[in-house]
């Protein structure tokens, strides 16, 4: 995960930020948590791990 809001004005905000920052665009989820009546909608971005397998072998590898 890369950033939480409730705000969806903050979520374009932070959105038009990674895109200068050169994150590429179709590597970013973008999930809104509808909470109904209990709780408030949370929008949330994350960048998409190809293989998050692979991922966790090189980060526990002893190479």
């Amino acid at each position: 995960m890369l950033f939480e809001t409730r705000d969806k004005a903050e979520l374009g905000t932070q959105l038009r930020r990674l895109r200068e920052a050169g994150v590429d665009g179709p590597m970013v989820r973008i999930d809104t948590l509808c909470g109904r009546l209990a709780l408030p909608t949370t929008y949330r971005l994350s960048r998409f791990v190809t293989d998050p397998a692979r991922e966790s072998e090189y980060e526990h590898s002893d190479h």
